[in-house]
This record gives C-alpha cells, structure tokens and sequence, in this order.
C-alpha cells in the first residue's frame, strides 16, 4: 500500500537540559509519519524583550533538511521546553508554506504553539462561523481553527480556555500545545490517533527528569527515554515543572458523545513495528494480523514434487505481517518459506516524484527491485499490507513476473479498503479505491492484477487479531474496511486540509 499518507508526527518535551535537540531526534524517528514538512518551536525567556518568546524552525523537507545548520539549536531554538511536528500534506496545499507546523501565536494571556495529528470532522462548521465573524486566517489548515477557539474563548485562564476550545471540536485531534509554562498534551475523546507520556530521567534542568510526549514510543526509545503511559482518549494532560517535580501532572477530560475508536490502521500500517501504540508493540499486533491472513487465505497447496512456495513482502511496512504469515502457515502444515524477493531503495523517499505525468510505473521500478535468484522459477506469494488504488501492486506484479516467477499468488493483510477516511488519513476518493472500481469482484480484480489468485484479510479476522494480542480495553475505528463512521462527518471534508 503505497496511495496512502499518514497525518502527522508530534513529539513535545518539557524541563529538558537539551529540549531542540531532543526534539530534533524525536522527530527523526518519527520521519515516516510526514515527509513533506518539518518544524520545531521552543520557550525561552528572551533579556531584551524581558518576556518569553517562542522562536521557530520550519521549512519544506526531511528532518535533515531542515535542520541542517547545527548552529540552530545553540542560537535560536533555545529554552527547556519545545514542541515539534513532522507532517503530510494533501496535493493543492502542499506548497503553502503558512501551514507548516507547530503553529505559533501570541495573544492576550502569552504564547501559544500547537502541533496536530489528526482532521477536524466539524472544520467546516467552525470556520464557517469564524468568517461570519470576521476572523482573517493565516492558513488553510483546519489547525488553525484551535488557536482561534482558544484566543477567542471568554474564560479567564488559559488552561480552560484550551479545554473550553477543545470541547468544540469533532474528529480526531492528538495535540502537542506549548504555553510559556506548560507543555500540554491532548488527545481526542475517540482516540483516533496515539499520543504517549514519555520520562527521561535525570534529563531535565538542575538534574531533575525531564518529560516527553510522542505519537510513536520509538521517538522516546532514540533520546533515551521511557514509556510511562498512553495519553488516554479525551484526556488533557499539563506537564508543567511543579509536575515534573512531583511526577503527578494535572489531568483533565473532555466531554464523550462517542464510543472510542482507536485507529486499526496504526496497526495495519502506519506506526513502525518498534513502538509501541494503543498499549501494546506493534511487532506483535502485526505478526498476528499475518497469522490471521494464514488461516484466512494461506499459500498455495502444491504437488511433494513440486518446490515449495516462496513468501515475500512488500518493504517495508508488510515485513512483519509476512513473517507471522509464513510462521502460521508452516504451522498449520502448508509447505513455504520466507525469502527476500523485494529490495526497497530506501534513498528514494515517498515525495519522490519522477519527470513527465504518466510515470507510475517508473515510480515504483525506482523504489523496488527484483532479486531474480530468489524468484525464478519459483511459486511466489506477495503479502502487502494493503491495497488502495492497485496500480503499485500492479507494477509490482510485472516486475515478479518479469524476473521470473512462475506463478504469483497476492495476499493482503488487511480488508479490502471501501471508504475514505475522516479522521486524518489522505485516502483516494470512493471511486478510486481499487475494489470498488471492480464493485468487489475478487476474480475481475485478480484479472486484473495479473496475478493467479488474490485474498484478501476478513474484517473479523482483522478486528479478531487486532483485539486478542493488543489487549487494549478500548475499541477500534475500522471505517475504510467497513463504512461504519464511529463520529458523524460533514460531506467532503475527508482531509487534513481543505481547499477553503
């Protein structure tokens, strides 16, 4: 699955000895979750205004690219505590360099930084408001309208003014938001989207620990830090350095009108199988996922004479699915085993865009290739995470076929993706999606593909493997696979952004 971009990575950090730079790596780690932009802001007290400013870094680009003045982190993005954001943006929007994140504002009770994982189901409503106000917008980011909330909310302090703005919002919304004091960590009531506490011990100002908020735990993992818990859904958590010292943050919680529904496809395919999520490691999760995919749809009987068949992913997101794939099915008696038919230039990156229009194909030779030692003449089973729009699959296919293969049977383990999503992932519209252009004719689609046989993942097997080995006590929000929204969205509204 390929069609797909996540939204987005935040990472905070507060009384830390070295806040920029631990960001700087927080975000390194959280690279594949946005790659199109970057930025950090830090609090400091600035001896020539004789206030607290909140200086800024933010451009187009990788983390690398960003911040590849080192001289940055001495000179400007000074203080103990910072927030930063890596993120994806959706085409239209993606050259508008005010909707790069953290966004930054001063109003009347001090400075105030948001960065945000996530999409506003009731954005049109609120901005719709907004402009009959008056309100001017700096951006086209659906973001923007928290900061408005919060300026233009009439309670006295800030904190509440901030859950008096939260309590508007529909959709999903992890937030890392930095004051001059505090740094706050929100997440949704649904909890669409991951946000953990993090402690790094010893790591803070005058020896003491310093705390640290990601989207991902492998973003603590690289700065030496420590998981300590989830950001529950709808919790409001202030880390502030009377907290720091105590270890005992001031908690708040927002107003549930619906069920939870944690995001299945942070397990399907967007966070790295090294962090943990929604209580439990990924690696884990996934493997069972490819466990499940065995009992579902498992390789190809053939003949004793025959050599086995061969098992290869897709690089890199569907490694541990398959690994837990070729586990099961040897298990359960089917004769395979596991190769590496796919190498994935990883130089290449997910903004990489080849001359001239018509060059899909040329996108996907420039990000895989064959190893044909591996592949020919050989009964080769593709598992991928997912499929969304089946062109990549489709080239991949070719180039298995063209290195050989004799027959290349394609599993997927997730379900057939039907909907768009609301709640902050880029999907292609209803039309698009590959198995609704075939109105879900598995034959026609195999045709298609070019492949010998095509399965897909159950919806019950999904949620079955999902919900025995994560053991979270909460639900899941499997929209794209089944069309059942778990909160209620305006029409058209189906990105981060909106063309306003």
């Amino acid at each position: 699955m390929r069609q797909i971009r996540e939204y987005c990575g935040v990472f905070g950090i507060f009384n830390s000895r070295d806040a920029s730079r631990s960001i700087y790596y927080g975000l390194h780690a959280l690279q594949h979750r946005g790659q199109e932009s970057c930025g950090i802001v830090t609090s400091t007290y600035d001896e020539n205004k004789k206030r607290r400013v909140m200086p800024a870094q933010r451009d187009f680009g990788l983390v690398l690219d960003v911040f590849n003045d080192p001289s940055i982190f001495d000179t400007k993005l000074l203080g103990s505590s910072g927030i930063g954001h890596n993120r994806y943006s959706t085409s239209g929007s993606s050259a508008n360099r005010s909707n790069i994140q953290p966004f930054v504002v001063s109003y009347r009770n001090g400075n105030l930084a948001l960065a945000h994982n996530g999409n506003l189901s009731n954005a049109r409503e609120l901005r719709r408001a907004f402009s009959e106000r008056g309100t001017l917008f700096q951006s086209t980011s659906d973001s923007e309208l928290i900061l408005h909330l919060v300026a233009q909310s009439r309670r006295k302090k800030q904190v509440d003014q901030i859950i008096d703005a939260l309590s508007q919002l529909e959709g999903a919304f992890s937030l890392a938001m930095l004051t001059d004091s505090e740094l706050i960590a929100v997440r949704d009531p649904s909890g669409f989207r991951p946000l953990a506490l993090g402690r790094l011990k010893a790591g803070g100002v005058d020896g003491g620990d310093a705390y640290c908020i990601a989207s991902e735990t492998c973003a603590f993992d690289l700065i030496g830090a420590e998981y300590v818990r989830d950001v529950e859904p709808g919790e409001i958590l202030v880390i502030d350095q009377a907290g720091c010292e105590s270890g005992d943050f001031r908690s708040f919680t927002l107003p549930s009108r619906y069920r939870v529904s944690q995001c299945i496809f942070e397990y399907v395919y967007f966070s790295r199988p090294d962090s943990k999520i929604f209580g439990e490691m990924v690696d884990k999760v996934r493997r069972k996922i490819g466990k499940q995919l065995a009992h579902d749809e498992p390789v190809p009987v053939v003949p004793p004479e025959e050599k086995q068949p061969i098992v290869i992913s897709v690089p890199d997101s569907s490694n541990t699915a398959a690994l837990g794939y070729v586990s099961e099915c040897q298990k359960m008696g089917h004769r395979c085993r596991f190769e590496i038919g796919l190498i994935r230039n990883h130089y290449i990156g997910r903004t990489f865009i080849s001359p001239g229009q018509n060059m899909r194909e040329q996108r996907v030779r420039c990000k895989f290739n064959t190893v044909e030692g591996v592949l020919k003449d050989r009964i080769v089973v593709v598992v991928d995470d997912s499929v969304v729009r089946g062109t990549t699959a489709k080239f991949l296919v070719r180039m298995l076929k063209e290195a050989g293969a004799r027959e290349v049977h394609f599993r997927v383990a997730s379900p057939p993706v039907i909907s768009p999503c609301y709640y902050g992932m880029d999907f292609p519209s209803h039309e698009e999606l590959f198995v609704n252009q075939f109105d879900g004719d598995v034959d026609s689609m195999r045709d298609w593909l070019g492949v010998e046989s095509l399965g897909y993942l159950s919806v019950d097997g999904l949620m079955n493997a999902v919900e025995t080995s994560s053991g979270s006590e909460h639900g899941f929000c499997n929209a794209c696979f089944t069309a059942n929204y778990p909160v209620p969205v305006e029409e058209g509204v189906t990105k981060e952004e909106n063309d306003w």
